[in-house]
């Protein structure tokens, strides 16, 4: 086919058990105790604790005969700080397994939580990939945000508590064992983080079908993922009682991360890290401001352009054999429209950016891992003149997605 990549080599490995169904929370303790557990810590916020879902996660456990203790000090965006604190109570409990509940926030913590526990040492010492050289504890991650993906995913992305830089640290060993996908557990979601999570996993799946990593096998989850989120994303910010379309959304979210686990991101998601560094944008507001642009970016290149004329097939939005091109304007346009329909900022100045910030946030962007894996070479030049794009204004209203 004209402008298709030839398969990749790739060396793939599942290591996470997808337990997905309403009430699927329940068997938390009987999977607990298949993996060996006695005693085990969760991990989590405290607006989860409010909404008694770490009450529910700990009578499974207890249902089962297992000791629990409990870290509820989870922030978002979670740094070095964070890990420290719950490797404390992780340290006292003397735990053999770890349960992730909550968002992307939950999961980093407890991973960068089972390397320092496992292994020894500092978050920094696991910056990378592969630095853990002994076992680590068996985690269960359970998503209560339909939006990172980190239940199916090796690396915590964990900030230095004084610099605020982020460092990935990845490990086969740092996946989870089991993630629990229960669609009712995301209902107690905010409507802005249902909103915001949704674009961030959109954005997983649009990033992971372009990326110079990708392989069938990554491509495939890329597509499935879009082809539930798409649809899913309107219909839980219409209806947030919508437990089927909840499920959509988180089976979008979890596929997506399989595929960022198998083929990386890209450069909206370089362009997003440093805005929210520096002007505290939230992530899946980050994401979604920059991801048009980007696409738009990438399309110069016929090989991607034929990858999002691909990935735009999966759910419809437009028909490959119409063109490459008004495929991707297709995709363009829908993605604009669902970051209508999600109330989500425009322009960088609605996010309070500063426009004179711009050099120094491009040249942090330049510096991120995940722009090596842009399907197109991106630079400090390039980045500025994706954030300059983006500070144009773009209209709110509901284009019909």
């Amino acid at each position: 086919m004209q402008n298709a990549v030839p398969p990749v080599a790739f060396d793939f490995q599942p290591r996470t058990r997808l337990v997905f169904g309403v009430n699927s929370v329940d068997r938390t303790g009987e999977l607990a105790k298949e993996l060996g557990a006695k005693r085990v810590l969760i991990v989590t916020d405290k607006g989860l604790v409010t909404a008694g879902h770490a009450a529910h996660v700990e009578h499974s456990l207890q249902k089962a005969g297992l000791g629990v203790v409990t870290f509820d000090g989870v922030r978002e965006n979670p740094t070095t700080l964070d890990v420290d604190r719950c490797l404390v109570v992780a340290l006292k409990s003397g735990v053999d397994l770890i349960v992730g509940l909550g968002g992307g926030s939950s999961m980093d913590t407890a991973k960068g939580c089972n390397f320092l526990l496992t292994n020894g040492g500092r978050m920094p010492d696991y910056w990378g990939t592969g630095k853990a050289t002994k076992p680590m504890l068996p985690l269960i991650a359970i998503p209560t945000t339909a939006g990172t993906g980190s239940e199916c995913q090796s690396y915590a992305l964990i900030a230095d508590e004084g610099s605020h830089q982020k460092m990935a640290c990845g490990d086969p060993k740092a996946a989870a064992r089991v993630a629990i996908l229960d669609p009712a557990l995301t209902v107690s979601q905010p409507p802005r983080v249902t909103a915001c999570t949704g674009i961030d996993a959109i954005a997983h799946a649009v990033e992971t079908a372009v990326t110079k990593k990708r392989t069938p096998l990554s491509l495939m989850y890329s597509h499935e993922a879009l082809k539930q989120l798409v649809p899913g994303l309107p219909r839980v910010l219409k209806d947030p009682l919508d437990v089927e379309a909840r499920g959509r959304m988180l089976l979008g979210a979890a596929l997506a991360g399989m595929a960022i686990e198998n083929s990386m991101l890209g450069a909206a998601h370089s362009a997003a890290n440093p805005l929210t560094a520096h002007f505290n944008v939230v992530h899946g507001i980050a994401v979604g401001v920059m991801l048009p642009h980007v696409v738009r970016f990438n399309a110069k290149d016929a090989h991607a352009r034929h990858a999002y004329a691909e990935l735009a097939s999966a759910p419809e939005i437009a028909i490959t054999r119409h063109g490459h091109e008004p495929a991707v304007h297709a995709l363009v346009a829908r993605l604009e429209s669902l970051l209508n329909l999600a109330k989500m900022p425009r322009s960088l100045a609605d996010c309070g950016v500063e426009k004179s910030k711009i050099k120094l946030l491009a040249e942090e962007a330049a510096q991120q891992w995940t722009a090596t894996f842009n399907p197109r070479a991106v630079g400090v030049a390039d980045f500025v003149a994706l954030y300059e794009a983006a500070f144009e204004p773009r209209g709110n209203g509901d284009n019909g997605a």
